[in-house]
């Protein structure tokens, strides 16, 4: 099963990127890439995602990998969001917002960030 799929909630489409517990960089790197080419694919202002990043380990390849991921995304992307950050993840959040000027809250739980997706406009 692929780590980016789009899933249903509220009757809304939200793009889900799960980065969850991806140890190796280079596994990251290569989901990255994949949900880059989905996001790609898609009409711009049209896409609600989700980011679930627990338990993933980040080195500087995917901090800047993030960064240029987020960029890219901009023109597709209604509204994001972020779930599972831990404190260095929220370093690399905060680079990433910082560049790419974009607001991307975090949540506790992923029924709370679909829930919050799906009211955005």
């Amino acid at each position: 099963m692929s780590r980016t799929q789009f899933i249903e909630h509220k009757g809304k489409r939200i793009l889900l990127m799960d980065f969850s517990n991806v140890l190796n960089p280079d596994d990251g790197l290569r989901y990255i890439e994949e949900a880059r080419a989905v996001v790609a694919r898609q009409p711009e202002h049209s896409l609600r995602t989700l980011v679930y990043v627990e338990g993933a380990r980040f080195d500087a390849r995917i901090s800047r990998a993030l960064k240029d991921f987020a960029m890219h995304n901009k023109p597709f992307v209604i509204a994001s969001a972020v779930v599972g950050l831990s404190g260095l993840h929220r370093v690399v959040l905060n680079a990433v917002t910082t560049f790419t000027r974009r607001h991307i809250p975090t949540f506790a739980t992923l029924d709370a960030a679909k829930d919050w997706l799906v009211e955005q406009e």
